[in-house]
């Protein structure tokens, strides 16, 4: 989808309402900007919220977690 905008006298961007729905960009939300090949590319960030909604992708324990913190810190320091 291709749309014509302009640019604000202070270098605001403002997508129109369509793309920012699309994207679930809301007032107030984050999101990332980066460059690729010449063009702008836009990614919301997730709130804290929403990644707290989202179901696990690995669940280990605290033990698990303190040896592999550890192993890391190990390998880094090296």
């Amino acid at each position: 989808m291709a749309v014509t905008g302009r640019v604000g006298s202070k270098g605001e961007l403002f997508p129109p309402k369509s793309m920012r729905d699309a994207l679930g960009i809301a007032p107030g939300s984050l999101v990332s900007y980066s460059v690729d090949r010449g063009r702008l590319i836009v990614h919301p960030l997730p709130s804290l919220d929403d990644l707290l909604e989202r179901e696990p992708k690995l669940i280990i324990s605290p033990e698990e977690f303190t040896r592999s913190r550890k192993e890391l810190s190990q390998r880094l320091e090296r």
